[in-house]
C-alpha cells in the first residue's frame, strides 16, 4: 500500500523488451536507502516488484496488462517518473489510500494558472470519472490530490507549485497520458450495493437506514 506521497523523481535509463511485456531499469537516490529485492515501488502510480538492484538503480518487470492500462508503455530512456515506496507499518499517512493498481490512464486538457497555484483538468472515460468526487481523493501518476471538481467527461484539481516542483508533473503537458487510480472505498461499496455478491446483506436499504 502507498500514500500518494511522492519520495522522489527517479530517471528510465533503460528500456528491455518490448510488446507484451519490458523490464525497466530505474535510477534514484532516496528510495535506495533500505530497498529490496521484492519490495514494491510505486512508479508513477504503478505498483511494480523490484527485481534486482545495482547502485543507484532497481530493475522492475512491466507486464501485457500493465502496459496496456497504464502510460508505461510510453516510457523512453529519460523519462524521469515519481517514485515510493510501500508504506511502512510505522509510517506516516500523508496522503490516501493509494494500491498502485490503476484504474487506467487520462489525458490531460488543460493546464491553467490560479495564483500561486496550478488547475490540471483530465480527461478520462466513464469507468473511472463514475468513482471520482468532488472534494474525494484521485491519485495521479501516484500522487495524492483532492478533487476540486467533476463534469462528465474531465476532473479539475488545482495543484501547489511545490507538489510541481518535487514530482515528474512539471514536465507533463497538455495531450499527455497519466495513470489514475480512484479512490478505493467506491469501488468496493459499488461491488456490495450493485448485485455483484448477492450473498451479502449490504443493500442501499441497510445503508440508508444506518444513516450511510
Amino acid at each position: 500500500m502507498f500514500t500518494g506521497i511522492v519520495e522522489e523523481i527517479g530517471t528510465v535509463r533503460e528500456i528491455r523488451g518490448g510488446g507484451d511485456s519490458s523490464a525497466l531499469k530505474i535510477e534514484g537516490k532516496r528510495i535506495f536507502e533500505d530497498l529490496c529485492v521484492g519490495d514494491s515501488v510505486a512508479v508513477s502510480g504503478v505498483c511494480l516488484t523490484v527485481t534486482s538492484l545495482s547502485v543507484n538503480a532497481f530493475t522492475a518487470d512491466v507486464m501485457h496488462e500493465t502496459l496496456r492500462r497504464s502510460s508505461l508503455g510510453g516510457l523512453r530512456a529519460g523519462s524521469r517518473v515519481n517514485l515510493e515506496r510501500a508504506m511502512p507499518a510505522n509510517g506516516r499517512f500523508g496522503g490516501h489510500i493509494v494500491t498502485g493498481h490503476i484504474d487506467g490512464a487520462g489525458v490531460i486538457a488543460g493546464i491553467k494558472k490560479d495564483g500561486i497555484a496550478v488547475w490540471y483538468t483530465i480527461k478520462a472515460g466513464n469507468q473511472i470519472l463514475k468513482y471520482v468526487v468532488e472534494k474525494g481523493s484521485v491519485a495521479i501518476d501516484g500522487i495524492s490530490l483532492t478533487v476540486a471538481s467533476v463534469s462528465d467527461a474531465s476532473f479539475q484539481v488545482s495543484i501547489i507549485p511545490h507538489t510541481i516542483e518535487a514530482t515528474a508533473l512539471h514536465d507533463k503537458s497538455i495531450g499527455d497520458s497519466v495513470n489514475l487510480e480512484a479512490d478505493l472505498l467506491g469501488k468496493y461499496v459499488e461491488r456490495l450495493i450493485g448485485g455483484a455478491a448477492p450473498q451479502s446483506n449490504v443493500t442501499r436499504e441497510f445503508l440508508t437506514k444506518h444513516g450511510i
